[in-house]
């Protein structure tokens, strides 16, 4: 986490959460989701507006983690903003290794090693790691059938909400923040 977001939870430490606004795709990208994009719809069918401004997606990135109940958030300064994913937390990319599995970074710039891969119910190729789980990137998926031809990796079949089970994130934070709320009722 950067500095200067440590430094703002210090001086700012009961900033309310944030829900809703900020999303990452299947590909790593990242969307903004204003009140009008909210009210078209859930994510992804109502995408936002694509964060193309380099600069603050690496910000983004950088102070990207989870909470206790498995929901992603960017910390930004006192304000957490909590993720709407549209598959998994990570969105890895695949660098193919001359007989041998493929070396794996997410889309935040981490590297990782895999430890089991997994297909769901649309054919989405997921791969668990030591830093985390994550969505194999569709432009890696020959690197990555490679890596099943040679023996490297075995998919096990599982549901995408099993899988948000198994490993532990919440796709819609939003969604779990409105359930606890009326619950609260």
């Amino acid at each position: 986490m950067d500095d200067i977001v440590k430094a703002a939870l210090k001086k700012w430490p009961n900033v309310p959460d944030c829900y809703g606004w900020l999303a990452l795709d299947a590909r790593g990208d990242w969307y903004m989701r204003d009140d009008r994009t909210q009210h078209a719809g859930p994510f992804p069918k109502a995408k936002g507006s694509r964060i193309q401004h380099d600069k603050l997606r690496e910000f983004i990135e950088r102070n990207y983690d989870t909470d206790d109940h498995g929901c992603w958030f960017f910390q930004n300064g006192p304000q957490r903003v909590y993720v709407e994913l549209e598959a998994a937390p990570f969105v890895w990319r695949l660098r193919a290794v001359d007989g041998g599995p493929p070396v794996l970074r997410s889309h935040t710039g981490r590297d990782a090693v895999h430890q089991s891969v997994w297909l769901d119910e649309h054919d989405r190729l997921f791969v668990a790691t030591d830093i985390g789980f994550g969505i194999v990137h569709t432009l890696d998926m020959e690197t990555a059938a490679d890596a099943v031809e040679q023996g490297h990796w075995a998919p096990e079949a599982a549901t995408l909400a099993a899988l948000a089970q198994r490993f532990g994130h919440q796709l819609s934070p939003q969604s779990l923040q409105a359930a606890d709320a009326h619950l609260a009722r």
